[in-house]
Parts: C-alpha cells; sequence; structure tokens
C-alpha cells in the first residue's frame, strides 16, 4: 500500500471523485502542509496555512502513482492560484504532497509533461508531505452523506450514490 496527498480545492469532491477508482483502498480528508499543529476547519479558513487536501492510499499494482495524477488533472484548474470553481483561498490551492523520491520523480514528469500539452506554468505545489492533519468527522465522506452538497468537480465526473 502507497500514499499520497492531493489537495485540490475543496477536499469533499477530491475525495468522491478519487474512491470510485479501483486500486484506492482507503481516503481520509485532511489539512496539509500548514503551519499549526492539529488545526481545525476554522483555523484552516482562517490563514493556518493548511490545504484542504486528500490522503489516498492505494494499491500501486492497481492504480500507479502516474494515473492518479493523470486523474488529478482532469478535475483541478492546474493554473489557477489558491482557487478552484467558487472557493477561493490559500487553503483551496492545488498541490501534490509525496512521501518519497520515488513519488516525486513520478509526480514532476506527469506535471512537466502536462505543462508542455497545454503551454502553461502550473500552479501545483509539488513538496514533501511535512504534516497532514485529519479533519473533523463531518467532513469525512461529506458528499456520501450530502450528495447535493457544494463541490467544485462536475457532477458526472462523480459516483455519488
Amino acid at each position: 500500500m502507497k500514499s499520497l496527498v492531493l489537495a485540490g480545492g475543496c477536499f469533499w469532491g477530491v475525495e468522491a471523485y478519487f474512491r470510485q477508482f479501483d486500486g484506492i483502498l482507503h481516503t481520509e480528508v485532511g489539512y496539509a502542509n500548514g503551519k499549526t499543529i492539529e488545526p481545525t476547519y476554522e483555523e484552516v479558513c482562517n490563514a493556518s496555512g493548511h490545504a484542504e487536501a486528500v490522503m489516498l492510499h492505494y494499491n500501486s499494482e492497481i492504480i500507479t502513482t502516474s494515473q492518479l495524477i493523470k486523474l488529478y488533472l482532469d478535475i483541478v484548474d492546474p493554473v489557477a492560484v489558491n482557487k478552484q470553481g467558487n472557493d477561493v483561498g490559500v487553503q483551496y490551492r492545488t498541490g501534490v504532497y509525496y512521501e518519497n523520491l520515488t513519488q516525486f520523480n513520478t509526480v514532476e514528469k506527469v506535471l512537466e509533461a502536462y505543462a508542455q500539452e497545454i503551454g502553461q506554468d502550473l500552479a501545483i505545489e509539488l513538496l514533501p508531505l511535512d504534516n497532514f492533519y485529519r479533519a473533523e468527522e463531518e467532513h469525512q465522506l461529506y458528499l456520501d452523506k450530502n450528495p447535493n452538497g457544494y463541490c467544485h468537480i462536475p457532477k458526472e465526473k462523480l459516483n455519488l450514490k
């Protein structure tokens, strides 16, 4: 099992999107790479520096890191700074937070190829995972519990029950 943390705007939709793919073993929404320890949602919304993010635990024999990043690029605006859909703020930035050099090399290669393909620099952070704090329970599997909740990801890309 491998893990990778992705920030792509509001974490509710990112989690729902990735849960639908074979090889995703577990997801958890939380707050990544910020300045404070164990922040609350309110603190994250008020300049803690964390990104709303999803930790993906996956079987790399079924779904590769490269495939995850390509799927990720299908649901984010990769050139938007601190914004996805109607959500604006540093907590909604895009980012890939890796655990090892192998992941870094894979992700960097995919992102560089995509930037070249679209002819623009990407605003996606590519950094080591410094910290990740699980979000409050009401945020876990949010769109499963609230299928009509707001999400910047188009509904046709989500397999909500």
